[in-house]
C-alpha cells in the first residue's frame, strides 16, 4: 500500500482506530509530520489534538544515527549503541541538554499559548507518519504513561517489522498499516512526502482546537 500524501495516511489509520470514537481519548502527534496525520485521526475520533515533542539523540560525528531519544522528563538510550560507538557521558549530558531546550522551544510554539491537553485517565493515541528505529516513538509512548494515561496506543501508517516487536512492549495497543520487509525508508511508502513546516504544524493544532471551541 503506497500512501498519497499524510493526509490519506490519516484517513486511512482512522478507519482502524474506529473503535475509540466516542471514548475519552487524546491524539497526541510527533511533529512534524504526525501532526498532519494526527490532525484527520482527531478530526474522525471527535478527540482533541496536541503535540508530544520527542528529540532524536545523535551518534558523535554522525547526527543522522539515532543512539536514543529524549521526550520530556523521558529519556530512552540505546545501550548497546552507546557501548559499541564509545560515547562518553559528558556528550550524552550536552546533546540531551540541547534537545531538551529545543522540546521546550519547539511545545511553546507549536501551542501559541494554549495550555497542553490533559492526558491522565484518557486514551492517548501517539500518531507519527512512520517509523524507522522507534526510538522516538518509544519516548513519545513513556511520556504519554509517566503523564497517567489509562491506555497508550501507537498509530503510524508503515513501520519495519523489527521495531515493532520493541513498540508493542511498550503500548497497550499499535495499530500500523504496512510492515514492508526489506525497509529502507517511510518516504518510499509516500508519493507526496515533502517536508512539513512549523507553519503547518501550528496551523493544524489551531484548526483543531477551533474546531473544539
Amino acid at each position: 500500500m503506497i500512501f498519497a500524501d499524510r493526509i490519506d495516511a490519516g484517513e486511512r489509520l482512522a478507519k482502524g482506530l474506529a473503535h475509540l470514537a466516542g471514548s475519552e481519548c487524546v491524539v497526541l502527534a510527533i511533529p512534524r509530520g504526525g501532526v498532519i496525520v494526527g490532525e484527520v485521526i482527531a478530526r474522525e475520533l471527535g478527540a482533541p489534538l496536541d503535540v508530544v515533542v520527542p528529540r532524536k539523540i545523535g551518534a558523535p560525528g554522525n547526527p543522522e544515527l539515532a543512539i536514543g531519544a529524549v521526550a520530556p522528563g523521558i529519556r530512552v538510550l540505546d545501550p548497546r549503541m552507546v557501548g559499541a560507538l564509545g560515547v562518553t557521558d559528558r556528550y550524552l549530558d550536552r546533546e540531551i541538554a540541547e534537545q531538551e531546550a529545543e522540546i521546550e522551544r519547539r511545545q511553546r510554539a507549536y501551542r501559541g499559548g494554549r495550555p497542553p491537553q490533559p492526558v491522565k485517565g484518557r486514551v492517548a493515541i501517539v500518531v507519527d507518519d512512520g517509523v524507522a528505529t522507534g526510538s522516538t516513538a518509544v519516548a513519545a509512548l513513556r511520556w504519554a504513561r509517566a503523564r497517567g494515561a489509562e491506555r497508550v496506543v501507537l498509530a503510524v501508517p508503515v513501520a519495519p517489522p523489527q521495531s515493532l516487536e520493541r513498540l508493542r512492549a511498550e503500548a497497550d495497543e499499535v495499530v500500523v498499516l504496512e510492515t514492508p520487509q526489506p525497509f529502507l525508508a517511510v518516504g518510499e511508502w509516500y508519493r507526496d512526502f515533502d517536508q512539513t513546516t512549523d507553519e503547518q504544524v501550528v496551523s493544524a493544532l489551531a484548526r483543531s482546537a477551533g474546531s473544539r471551541a
